[in-house]
């Protein structure tokens, strides 16, 4: 089944894979995949609930700390534990890891948004009973989380008793010896409040320093009405117990309603009461036709269809359905490193948005990709000063990990030297404008984010011998830090400086009234703009004669290479088993950098330089990054690699399912996750989106009979069908157009099939 993801593993290390792959969220709240009882003593978990966004402020701590430096990091915090369900079958507990588990299987449908669990369950004293576990967490109700329990006595049971906990003493996790997990700081919240009111359960937390406020409101339900009630509270939390005297089938709901100082201000438990109460008329069943409805629209515009591999359809509609329920959908938010799955990066977010992400909802769900520049424009004030404080007196540096606008990271090589994530951001603000022609957020938001960056850019670089350079920053490759001239980053600012000046001339002749408001907002100067243009069109771009490659850097080829084949297995990744410098001493790559840069900015050199690079740096390219082979897999098919395309595709669509990287029970990887929708759309289909309009050059992996998929693009809808005989286009919604495809002009009418070979 290609809607469903199966798992019936009970050792530990699959199941804290599985708490991250079967968890569910929808861009508010997530929770992990937990067993509602807990696991047996000896058994590890992470045990986690959140709220995109919701963190705390924790003090970083320095040997040396220098101007500059991060004062205090944000942290995504695990909440309150709504999860728990005990199960009582007369005088025995019901465990997973006690009796005899006769069957056992957990599915998480990608296409009706809820995850099962169905045991047949023997008790130590031979009781049989049946226990079937729903869970989900509504794509309407944004703040509920809820869990439906049937269970069905099949042999000599008398009695049945349930416990709902709702519980306020939560720690996160924390990994000493990972430093792509939080180390300290595990407990972060307090309780603040516990109270029962009506049939509700209301339990508060508030954040050590930030003052943040959550609430979990939770009711309950059983069908059956021969049982008794009791209700106890203690200082953490609350504990409801249902006894039912009877050997018939019951079934069980918790409701659980999340609200947050962020979204809801100060009135969070009357918010959370209030939800309760519209949800007094509501069953569990109203709930999944809900999620059913909520996606069926959006596998309508998303969905990708392969036939051919069953195992790859099944990939990527699971990472397409787990960035749909972890990216944000308020400006208040964006999407993790790890989205709501888990605590790996400690919720931040990073340039993956821009790069990895933001494509794939552009062109499937452009609301959505709107929502993650809002969002990035509401910190646009935090860039700003940040820029000042690292000595610019002008523009906007956007933070290398945040959550609402500071920076949060402590190792500035690898963190605060990334420049290209301005030129990043400005880059979806350009692909969203050439997507959607939205000319009225380009006035209101895009044109402001795109002087600001463009003036980070000139502020940073410098004009010597006729050409604009940039020196001591850092590339998407980690394993090179601190260099002048990064490939990636001159080309990308290139873009930035050029588009900043471009619109700036658009702007003045659509709304010369509304430039001049922002221009004087701003204190923008027409000779700020003239440097702009000047510094794009003589930006260096480093070159190398000898192998005819783009330099990644002025110093890099000069280094000695990394001997890939001979390191040890077990000393992969690098960065966790290598002092940095070790690392920054050679031609070493952790992931596609100057590679990344012919991909999305494919104009700015000629097919056989592009060709040669890749071929220079596949050679000493570790992967360590999940950010990788998606853009090596694009650049392969982009090249005619077909075999080598197809690897990397299927090392992008397999990492979280196979846990690949040993670290995808810290949480899913979501920029990998868009990296396998792109692989796909922007790999084998060769979509890109330019100025002129859209292009595609689609390719068929040899391994599959066929593929489909939609893309909108202003205001239109689009299906293309890849088949071994020909490629088909048909504009489903939408004015006609005209497209290119390999090369060559092919015009669109709504309604009628383009078939072409």
């Amino acid at each position: 089944m290609t809607w469903k993801l199966t798992k019936s593993e009970l050792d530990n290390e699959n199941l804290l894979i599985n708490e991250s792959l079967l968890s569910l969220g929808n861009g508010y709240l997530g929770v992990r995949g937990n067993f509602e009882e807990g696991y047996k003593p000896g058994f590890s978990s992470i045990r986690g609930t959140y709220i995109n966004a919701f963190h705390d402020n924790v003090e970083i701590t320095y040997g040396e700390k220098l101007y500059g430096f991060p004062d205090k990091q944000q942290k995504i915090l695990n909440l309150i534990d709504g999860q728990e369900i005990q199960i009582h079958i007369d005088d025995e507990q019901f465990s997973m890891f006690d009796g005899e588990v006769l069957s056992y299987e957990r599915n998480l449908h990608l296409d009706l948004g809820y995850a099962e669990r169905i045991v047949h369950w023997k008790s130590p004293k031979g009781k049989e009973v049946n226990i079937h576990f729903k869970r989900l967490v509504s794509f309407t109700r944004k703040e509920l989380f809820a869990i439906d329990v049937k269970i069905i006595p099949l042999y000599d049971v008398q009695q049945i008793k349930i416990l709902s906990l709702v519980n306020g003493d939560v720690s996160n996790f924390v990994d000493k010896e990972d430093p792509r997990v939080a180390s300290g700081h595990a407990k972060r919240l307090h309780v603040s409040k516990v109270r029962q009111q009506d049939e509700f359960s209301i339990v508060k937390n508030t954040t050590y320093a930030t003052k943040l406020e959550v609430v979990c409101a939770a009711s309950t339900s059983i069908t059956s009405e021969n049982h008794e009630y009791k209700s106890e509270q203690t200082e953490n939390g609350i504990e409801e117990s249902y006894v039912y005297s009877s050997n018939g089938p019951i079934q069980f709901t918790k409701y659980n309603v999340y609200t947050d100082t962020l979204r809801h201000g100060k009135t969070v438990v009357e918010k959370a009461i209030d939800l309760q109460k519209q949800l007094r008329s509501v069953f569990f069943e109203d709930l999944l036709r809900e999620q059913k409805q909520y996606l069926d629209d959006f596998w309508k515009t998303s969905d990708v269809e392969i036939d051919g591999d069953a195992k790859i359809q099944e990939g990527i509609r699971f990472n397409l359905f787990h960035l749909l329920q972890s990216v944000g959908k308020d400006p208040a938010s964006n999407i993790a490193a790890k989205g709501l799955s888990g605590e790996g990066y400690e919720g931040h977010y990073f340039w993956d948005t821009e790069i990895y992400i933001f494509p794939v909802f552009l062109m499937t769900n452009p609301k959505i990709a709107k929502n993650l520049l809002l969002h990035r424009y509401s910190i646009l004030d935090s860039a700003r000063e940040r820029a000042n404080t690292l000595g610019h007196e002008k523009g906007a540096l956007f933070p290398w990990r945040t959550i609402t606008g500071a920076e949060s990271s402590a190792f500035f090589p690898a963190g605060t030297a990334q420049y290209h994530i301005s030129a990043d951001i400005a880059y979806s603000y350009i692909q969203y404008y050439l997507v959607t022609k939205d000319d009225e957020f380009l006035k209101a938001y895009g044109a402001e984010v795109l002087f600001e960056t463009a003036r980070l850019w000139a502020d940073t670089g410098h004009m010597k011998d006729g050409k604009f350079r940039i020196d001591d920053v850092t590339g998407p490759d980690e394993y090179t830090c601190i260099v002048n001239n990064n490939y990636y980053t001159n080309a990308m600012a290139k873009h930035n400086l050029l588009w900043a000046a471009k619109v700036h001339q658009w702007f003045k002749e659509q709304d010369s009234a509304g430039l001049r408001q922002l221009q004087d907002r701003l204190e923008l100067t027409e000779s700020e703009v003239k440097d702009w243009q000047d510094a794009g069109e003589n930006m260096y771009l480093p070159y190398d004669e000898t192998y005819k490659i783009s330099a990644q850097d002025d110093s890099f080829l000069q280094k000695a290479r990394w001997d890939l084949k001979r390191t040890p297995k077990e000393k992969f990744p690098l960065l966790l088993n290598y002092h940095p410098l070790t690392l920054y001493r050679y031609q070493v790559c952790k992931q596609a950098d100057t590679v990344l840069a012919h991909f999305l900015l494919e104009d700015g050199q000629d097919l056989e330089t592009i060709k040669n690079s890749y071929d220079y740096y596949e050679q000493i390219t570790t992967h360590d990054s999940s950010l990788s082979s998606c853009v090596h897999s694009i650049m392969a098919s982009k090249l005619g690699y077909e075999e080598k395309a197809y690897d990397y595709f299927i090392e992008t669509a397999t990492l979280d399912l196979e846990n690949t990287h040993k670290n995808t029970k810290d949480g899913l990887h979501m920029a990998n996750m868009g990296g396998t929708w792109l692989g796909i759309v922007y790999g084998f289909a060769g979509l890109r989106v330019k100025e002129e309009g859209l292009s595609l050059a689609p390719s068929l992996p040899k391994e599959w009979n066929s593929y489909t998929f939609h893309m909108q693009y202003q205001g239109r809808l689009i299906r293309v069908n890849i088949t071994r005989e020909s490629v088909s286009y048909l504009l489903v919604e939408g004015d006609g157009l005209t497209i290119l495809h390999h090369t060559k002009p092919v015009h669109l009418e709504q309604g009628n099939e383009v078939l072409v070979s």
